[in-house]
């Protein structure tokens, strides 16, 4: 089985090494081909206005000067044209993928990516416990329980326009209580938070952050990283809301 490795936190992420050993546990035919720098946030978006480079750091292990699903474009396109891969895996994303995040994820984006060219593709992500914790965010769920989630979802057969979204709660290994395949969840309207400074100019800046959600529905992702255990959300890329197909077309009837 070739095996695709992205991610959005950068080709020399912490995550990324560990999904490289999660990934060998799976098979000897890995390629690594992510974002040279950090592109958390990112989406789904391309890089249109402005060439992209490749740097080759190693045997199968490739970065992309662009967003995860220019990496994901450029090893399916080009670095592995004659050969593409059999599984995208993208990820482990430094942080939670949950609820309406999975739509400016760049992780989920990267495997929403593989599964719009016909490849099974899962993201997986690590959930952590508090703010600014940066390199120190613990893998230790993710690392232990990465290969017994991955193998029942590659094993299922292939279904079109389907990928999944895993993320491993901010808990010691054997304290997860197990896996549930859930509905991606909703956050907080309002968990957004602005803050607001000065730069050692004068200069006002403006930076996003997230705080947390306590809407945690039983039955979504939230609620189950909530309760401790690993969430597993089968998503698909087709956004039609078909429930609303009849009441637009009859809108337009008169």
């Amino acid at each position: 089985m070739r095996i695709l490795l992205t991610n959005d936190d950068g080709v020399h992420a912490p995550g990324l090494k560990v999904l490289e050993a999660i990934a060998r546990t799976l098979s000897d035919d890995i390629w690594i081909v992510a974002p040279s720098e950090e592109q958390s946030g990112a989406g789904h978006s391309l890089t249109l206005t402005r060439p992209l480079r490749i740097r080759k750091h190693g045997e199968k292990h490739y970065s992309v000067t662009g967003t995860p699903t220019d990496a994901v474009m450029m090893a399916v396109g080009h670095l592995m044209k004659d050969a593409k891969p059999d599984l995208v895996l993208s990820g482990v994303n430094r942080g939670a993928n949950l609820a309406e995040d999975v739509t400016y994820s760049g992780t989920v984006a990267a495997a929403m990516e593989g599964a719009i060219s016909g490849i099974k593709s899962i993201a997986l992500s690590q959930v952590y416990a508090r703010e600014a914790m940066g390199d120190a965010v613990p893998f230790a769920a993710a690392e232990a329980w990465g290969e017994r989630v991955l193998r029942p979802l590659i094993a299922m057969p292939a279904s079109p326009r389907l990928l999944f979204n895993v993320n491993f709660p901010a808990i010691d290994p054997d304290r997860v209580k197990g896996v549930r395949v859930v509905r991606q969840g909703f956050h907080d309207i309002d968990r957004t938070k602005i803050i607001e400074g000065t730069d050692p100019r004068g200069y006002r800046y403006y930076w996003f952050g997230l705080g947390r959600s306590d809407s945690a529905p039983e039955g979504t992702d939230l609620a189950a990283i909530a309760e401790d255990y690993i969430a597993v959300t089968p998503l698909h890329y087709d956004l039609t809301q078909d429930g609303a197909l009849a009441a637009t077309a009859q809108a337009f009837s008169d």
